[in-house]
């Protein structure tokens, strides 16, 4: 008897009983339903939800494959600094990719393991069927967070962002939060210095590196927010040879991303879009006023209100923010319009949170989190507007 034999007969040996939506759960991830529609239907597509998380996840593979070398190449780079003068030569080698399985695999294993045990319990305990929504929260999470990030800290925060972020509302579709990001927003108010200090973005940086003028671990936003020298290039932002996130530091891999996301029709391009024209926006106005000389260069905010607006893009996780997390289907805005205005608050809010606060000068999740709450009333808006222009209309045609 074949695997897809035994778990169909399981499901049907536990058809109605309180386990059955564990079992139905592995027979529907593994295989397509045996069921079908008897009535008419008047819509057919040949994508689910299973194939539409599957697409997300191809899209992040990449950037999880380059934090896996990123965090091997970054460890050992804070040794020797004269490994940054090449990096393309030393950065895809073995002992990169070892040193970042080692790091952010873990990372994986605890943020699937976890979120979908929490889901399965909901499932069994509610009596529904267990949905393949957290397959993309499960990737996202490990690519959001430093890379040596405690376990038992992650293991908390999954099991608070699923609960909270998510089943409370009643699991995948009914959910206003995005819960990758309430993860990482319970991690950063729970454990600020895990999230947002500068020795936790490098694995064991200081304590292998060990002199005063070795890495510490610093992001580039970091660095600007305390007007500290740069020693990253462009090419290396862009590239993404820097420390940051596991999988935030290559802008190349997000925009390919990106762009399979819109060719699939996964992401919404007009998201994306006005999520980035917001941060140049921003980003502009901070420009402009430096350059009127309002804010002098003594003060605690010139150093990221001095970064070229266009820059901002590729410092940070602004670019992932837009591709990956202000693009869920759930929590986002649903009309066009609506999502014009909901990308370009986050962008607009990002910056700015960005450059105020210098303690946190990653705002792109806060961001995206505060506009979550904010997209039916932005949705509600927009159809009101429509309405009153329609009804308009019919009375001038009427008239």
């Amino acid at each position: 008897m074949g695997l897809k034999q035994k778990l169909h007969t399981l499901k049907e040996k536990y058809r109605g009983k309180k386990m059955a939506p564990a079992f139905n759960a592995f027979h529907t991830f593994l295989y397509l339903p045996n069921e079908i529609t008897h009535g008419g239907t008047h819509v057919k597509g040949a994508d689910d939800l299973k194939r539409t998380m599957n697409t997300v996840i191809m899209a992040l593979v990449p950037c999880l494959i380059f934090g896996i070398f990123n965090a091997g190449y970054q460890h050992y780079a804070a040794i020797d600094e004269t490994l940054r003068l090449a990096p393309w030569e030393n950065f895809f080698t073995w002992e990169n990719f070892t040193l970042g399985c080692w790091t952010v695999l873990p990372l994986v294993v605890i943020s699937y393991g976890v979120g979908l045990a929490v889901e399965f319990v909901f499932a069994v305990i509610k009596g529904h069927e267990v949905e393949e929504g957290y397959l993309v929260t499960g990737m996202l999470v490990p690519l959001i967070v430093p890379v040596d990030i405690p376990l038992w800290m992650l293991t908390v925060a999954v099991i608070f962002g699923v609960v909270i972020g998510k089943e409370v509302f009643g699991g995948t579709g009914m959910n206003i939060l995005n819960p990758a990001l309430t993860i990482r927003a319970f991690l950063f108010f729970a454990y600020p210095t895990w999230m947002s200090g500068d020795k936790v973005w490098v694995h064991d940086a200081v304590n292998r590196a060990g002199t005063p003028d070795a890495i510490s671990g610093e992001t580039i936003l970091g660095s600007y927010a305390q007007n500290q020298d740069i020693v990253y290039s462009l090419s290396d932002m862009f590239w993404g040879f820097i420390p940051g996130s596991v999988g935030e530091t290559s802008k190349v891999l997000i925009i390919f991303g990106a762009l399979f996301l819109i060719f699939t029709k996964i992401g919404s391009w007009r998201i994306i879009f006005s999520t980035l024209a917001g941060a140049l926006a921003m980003g502009a106005i901070f420009n402009l006023v430096v350059d009127s000389g309002i804010i002098s260069e003594s003060s605690k905010f010139y150093g990221l209100m001095s970064v070229p607006y266009w820059q901002h893009l590729i410092i940070g996780s602004i670019l992932f923010g837009a591709v990956y997390m202000a693009t869920d289907p759930v929590t986002a805005s649903q009309t066009n319009r609506g999502k014009w205005i909901y990308g370009f608050l986050i962008g607009f809010i990002s910056i700015m949170i960005r450059v105020f606060n210098p303690a946190y000068p990653e705002g792109v999740f806060l961001a995206i989190l505060l506009m979550n709450v904010f997209a039916p009333t932005i949705d509600h808006y927009v159809l009101q507007g429509n309405i009153k222009r329609r009804a308009k209309r019919l009375k001038l045609k009427t008239a």
